[in-house]
């Protein structure tokens, strides 16, 4: 049985993945805390793939037009984000040989990405539960 065929667990794999990712990003921050000029890196927050997206819900109504004078719609759907890209993030302090890391704001992040990541297990553990439980043969 294929698990990525289920939107949900494709969704908490690509939850995972990106929690890993920014877990080695925010590592890679704090390892280079003395590194001169050195700019801290994090992820966007993470969003639903589109591709897990679309089987989650329906289709989006488009309206039609009509008439030339009808305004043309604005912003279409996103794309999804199966690679996540690393952005450079602006901290409060910057030292004078221009690192800009501050350990606090790593730690403090780092939290979140830890307790972000203990949620989606957690989840996906639940979620197996369900199924084995919805695989079981009644009476047992």
């Amino acid at each position: 049985m294929n698990l990525d065929a289920i939107p949900l667990f494709s969704m908490l794999k690509s939850r995972l993945g990106y929690v890993g990712e920014r877990q080695r990003l925010i590592a890679q921050n704090v390892a280079n805390a003395d590194t001169p000029g050195y700019a801290p890196l994090d992820l966007k927050p993470f969003k639903v793939p589109a591709s897990v997206s679309g089987r989650l819900r329906p289709a989006p109504v488009q309206p039609e037009r009509t008439s030339p004078w009808h305004l043309i719609p604005t912003g279409a759907a996103q794309s999804g984000q199966d690679v996540w890209k690393a952005q450079e993030t602006t901290d409060s302090e910057v030292t004078l040989d221009g690192n800009k890391v501050v350990l606090e704001d790593q730690m403090a992040k780092m939290t979140e990405a830890r307790m972000d990541y203990e949620a989606a297990i957690g989840f996906y553990q639940k979620s197996m539960d369900m199924l084995r439980l919805a695989a079981r043969a009644p009476g047992k």
